[in-house]
């Protein structure tokens, strides 16, 4: 149970649900109507709050913007047909945030922070959680340095926040990417297994490229040779090839999905062969020009199973099979969707019922 008196709060005067076109919902545009807060300083948690959503005074001079000191997370709640809210795996992304916490020399969120105000924001604004199919609420948790001095150095102070918004898929068709063999978004050492801001900043660049060129996203490679296939700009990416399940193993530059995660599990449980292991460029090319990559998918919390049109690479694309002749994928999504909204068994423990 929350424990309210610990966290107070502000109700908007009036709620902008109304303006809302909740069959027509654009990802990441629209906000809900409270934020909830919690501020770092002189050693501990403090000053627990739910607010307006809306713009907040801050300091020209901290980390968060001059030295991107910040961290992310984002998951997904749903309505199941008795009108209860769900949310997909919560736990995980605060141990995954308290990761990225270590790594960027910031505070651990303490579990009560992150599940009591995720839970008091989810009670106070659960009417702008979708029913629509597709779509769902994105709960976007995130954490940034607010000292106020202009010095690279860690900062003392730091603000915890949780928003949401309610969205529609975040990719409304498959998608085409391109295999990347210029620029890299991690390095053995690095910060890329890191929710960490700066990241995705400076990914955009080389994605906005790959976009002039026609593609959707690129499939990172690693940064040293760019043999080897590590993920898509915003999601773990997964292939059929012949009957086994492959995607790159994880190290210190490949994100720890959590739908990653989510997929194997199923596929073991359903006894699919599954390697997480060392892909090289060369194999998956080969097996694209064979046939033997039936499928071909991006695994994300935004957009959970984002099918794989064609894959670009040393200016040839190469298609995969159609998307209904996907067995896996298909079946994959349907399944974690099914569990996402209350309507199979979740034998694997995953929902928070709020």
């Amino acid at each position: 149970m929350v424990d309210t008196q610990k966290i107070s709060i502000e109700r908007i005067a009036n709620s902008r649900i109304g303006e809302v076109d909740f069959e027509n919902i654009p990802f990441g545009r629209i906000c809900s109507d409270h934020m909830y807060v919690a501020d770092f300083k002189n050693g501990e948690w403090t000053d627990q709050r739910i607010i307006p959503y809306g713009p907040m005074p801050l300091s020209p001079s901290i980390p968060g913007i001059h030295y991107g000191q910040s961290i992310f997370e984002g998951l997904k709640g749903y309505k199941d047909p008795s009108d209860r809210a769900l949310v997909f795996r919560p736990a995980d992304n605060w141990k995954r945030m308290n990761k990225s916490a270590d790594r960027m020399c910031m505070p651990q969120i303490p579990r009560e922070i992150f599940m009591d105000g995720l839970q008091a924001l989810i009670n106070l604004d659960r009417k702008w959680i979708p029913k629509t199919e597709g779509s769902s609420l994105y709960i976007r948790p995130f954490m940034f340095g607010t000292d106020e001095y202009v010095g690279i150095r860690p900062s003392d102070s730091h603000r915890f926040m949780i928003i949401t918004c309610p969205v529609g898929a975040y990719y409304s068709t498959p998608v085409k990417v391109k295999i990347e063999q210029k620029y890299t978004r991690a390095i053995e050492g690095g910060t890329g297994y890191a929710k960490a801001g700066g990241n995705y900043g400076g990914s955009l660049y080389p994605a906005k490229l790959a976009q002039d060129s026609g593609y959707h996203q690129v499939i990172w490679t690693d940064g040293k040779t760019h043999e080897f296939i590590e993920e898509s700009g915003t999601m773990n990416v997964m292939f059929v090839i012949n009957d086994t399940l492959i995607t790159p193993e994880l190290g210190d530059t490949i994100l720890n999905g959590i739908t990653r995660d989510s997929v194997l599990q199923l596929a073991r449980k359903w006894g699919m062969k599954t390697e997480e292991r060392k892909l090289t460029v060369k194999e998956l090319v080969e097996g694209l020009k064979k046939g033997s990559v039936k499928e071909a998918f991006g695994a994300g919390t935004a957009a959970t199973i984002a099918h794989i049109e064609l894959i670009g690479y040393d200016d040839e694309d190469y298609y995969l099979p159609s998307i209904t002749e996907r067995k896996f994928s298909n079946r994959v999504y349907k399944e974690l969707d099914a569990i996402k909204r209350g309507l199979t068994e979740d034998s694997f423990g995953w929902i928070q019922k709020f």
